[in-house]
């Protein structure tokens, strides 16, 4: 893409930013309509805007039209998640079913790293995002819709809950560090020497693992509560670890167990936290959620582009790597309490 649009690598990295800037920007907003009209009709509006970005990334090789068309895409994203996470609330689901919606949400992501790449082109990754797109946006009018019942209103306003700040670190250390991680680690490892394609699908392990451990860290937090904090901290540790381990010249074997490691321990947090959220606040669960999901998407918008930066320093971006599990493991002295992790 670099060579396609003739801007640097880390410009790249910013289109990333482009996407998690305004993704990061509609999450109290998108959270405050959900919770007046409803998650079905935010989702639908969510869908097409990611569509209508990326037909006109794909209309135009121009790097200022893709990252324009890349923040439409962002308000999809941004807007479409806290929609989905509050239709599963609003349906009757727990920890366990937020845990299935995080790991198709998660997983997709670990997709893309791996399926992206296979194809020739700078348009790949636009074109295969809108194929999936388009047949969701078709069946999403058909779902059932879901009505609130009404909540009495708590007196602390949501953006001074403190509670609520926690979660959002804690999600940072370990959606927003391995998403960060997720998008270099290709890179990482070709200018280690690997190829592309052994580097992508080495690489897609950073992402794909939550696919199974969303769902699974659900469930385990439902079966074992009292012990739903010692995962949640095992997690945070294993996803730091294993980014630092990603740094080291270790031998591809080791980097791809390393991969796969942030890939399960980052997923294991998430319920915990949403359902967290949706917990603590009951009047104005879609706003808990938006304001907890900002966090990480935030640090995604700043730290991406920062690790790009380090790939033209010594060491050939390992320092971004090393900064980024350092991150994680403050996440452990700044863990929430057991009364704030949602069941």
């Amino acid at each position: 893409m670099a060579r396609a649009y003739g801007v640097h690598l880390a410009a790249i990295g910013i289109l990333t930013s482009a996407v998690f800037l305004v993704h990061a920007a509609v999450q109290l907003p998108a959270g405050r309509a959900i919770d007046r009209y409803g998650a079905r009709g935010v989702g639908i509006v969510s869908l097409l805007a990611i569509a209508v970005g990326n037909v006109i990334a794909l209309s135009f090789r121009d790097y200022w039209v893709a990252l324009g068309a890349r923040a439409l895409m962002g308000v999809g994203t941004g807007a479409g998640f806290i929609s989905g996470a509050d239709y599963v609330r609003a349906a009757g689901g727990g920890a366990r079913l937020q845990g299935f919606y995080g790991g198709a949400t998660f997983g997709a992501t670990g997709l893309a790293v791996a399926i992206v790449p296979q194809f020739a082109g700078w348009r790949a990754p636009y074109w295969t995002a809108l194929a999936l797109v388009l047949p969701v946006l078709i069946l999403l009018p058909f779902v059932p819709s879901t009505k609130r019942p009404p909540q009495r209103r708590s007196r602390t306003p949501v953006l001074s809950d403190r509670r609520l700040y926690r979660l959002s670190f804690l999600h940072t250390c370990s959606f927003g560090i391995s998403i960060v991680a997720g998008n270099w680690v290709v890179t990482l490892l070709t200018r280690s020497g690997y190829s592309h394609r052994v580097a992508a699908l080495a690489g897609a392990l950073t992402l794909i693992g939550g696919i199974v451990t969303r769902p699974a860290g659900g469930v385990a937090i439902q079966r074992r509560p009292e012990r739903r904090r010692a995962l949640v901290a095992g997690a945070v540790a294993a996803t730091s670890l294993g980014i630092l381990l990603l740094a080291s010249a270790a031998p591809l074997g080791v980097l791809a167990l390393a991969a796969a490691v942030v890939g399960l321990a980052a997923g294991i947090p998430f319920a915990a936290v949403f359902r967290g959220a949706q917990i603590l606040r009951p009047d104005a669960a879609g706003t808990a959620v938006g304001l907890v999901n900002a966090g990480p998407n935030l640090f995604v918008l700043i730290a991406t582009p920062l690790v790009g930066l380090t790939f033209s320093m010594p060491g050939e971006g390992r320092l971004g790597f090393v900064a980024l599990g350092a991150v994680g493991l403050t996440g452990l002295a700044l863990l929430p309490p057991l009364s704030s992790l949602g069941r």
